[in-house]
C-alpha cells in the first residue's frame, strides 16, 4: 500500500474520531462539570455544614372521604397505593404528588414515605379521627445535587439520564484513547501520561485503602 493512501486512511480516522470526540464532549460537558463538583462536595461532605430546614402541616381528612377510605378494602400485604380520592385531597391540601408512591397500610394510620434528592418529606394519615400530618425535609442545593450525582430518589428520568450520559462518556473517552494513539509518535510523554492516571489510583487503593 502506498504512502498517499495511507496518509488518506490516517487522516480520514483522524477526523472521524475527532469529530465523535468533540460531538460526544459537547453533550457531556455540563454534565462532566455536576459530577465533577459534586465529586469533590461528596468526598468532602463531613466538613460541608449543612442546615436542614422541616416544615410540618397538619390538616383533617373530611368525614365523608375518610369513611371511603376505611370501608375500602386493604390493598395486597398492606402496601399499596393510596386510593384516588384520598391522592386528590392531598394535592389540593399540599400540592403533594402520591400517584406513584406505596403506601404502607396498618389498623391505625397510612403511612406513605416521601424520599427525594436534596431532603425527605412523609405523609400520614390516622384513620381513627382522619388526622393527617406532612412533613417535609428540605437539605439545601448542595445535597440536592449530592444526591443527583448518586441517583438517590431521582426517578426514572433521571436514571435514563445517567445511562446515556454513562454512555456518551465512554465514547468520549474512547475515542480519546484512539486520537493519543494517533499522535502517540510525535508526543512521547503521550503513553506514560495514560499509564500514570492507571498506576496512581490502583497504588492508592493497594497501600492506603484497607
Amino acid at each position: 500500500m502506498t504512502k498517499p493512501q495511507d496518509n488518506r486512511r490516517r487522516s480520514y480516522w483522524l477526523k472521524t474520531l475527532h469529530e465523535w470526540h468533540w460531538v460526544s464532549s459537547a453533550m457531556c460537558l455540563i454534565g462532566m462539570l455536576l459530577f465533577a463538583v459534586t465529586g469533590f462536595t461528596l468526598n468532602h461532605a463531613g466538613q460541608i455544614e449543612v442546615k436542614p430546614r422541616v416544615v410540618s402541616q397538619q390538616a383533617t381528612v373530611p368525614g365523608a372521604l375518610l369513611a371511603t377510605v376505611k370501608a375500602a378494602p386493604p390493598p395486597p400485604k398492606d402496601r399499596g397505593p393510596l386510593p384516588a380520592a384520598l391522592q386528590d385531597w392531598a394535592r389540593a391540601q399540599w400540592s403533594l404528588d402520591t400517584a406513584d408512591r406505596e403506601a404502607e397500610w396498618s389498623a391505625d394510620e397510612i403511612y406513605v414515605s416521601l424520599p427525594r434528592p436534596g431532603g425527605d418529606a412523609w405523609l400520614r394519615v390516622s384513620l381513627a379521627d382522619g388526622e393527617a400530618e406532612y412533613e417535609r425535609t428540605d437539605r439545601g442545593w448542595i445535597s440536592y445535587l449530592n444526591d443527583l450525582h448518586k441517583g438517590r430518589n431521582t426517578g426514572a428520568a433521571w436514571s435514563w439520564f445517567i445511562d446515556i450520559f454513562a454512555a456518551a462518556c465512554l465514547v468520549f473517552t474512547v475515542t480519546g484513547l484512539f486520537i493519543l494513539k494517533m499522535h502517540a509518535g510525535n508526543r512521547p510523554f503521550t503513553w506514560p501520561m495514560v499509564g500514570m492516571g492507571l498506576v496512581i489510583p490502583v497504588v492508592l487503593a493497594l497501600l492506603f485503602i484497607h
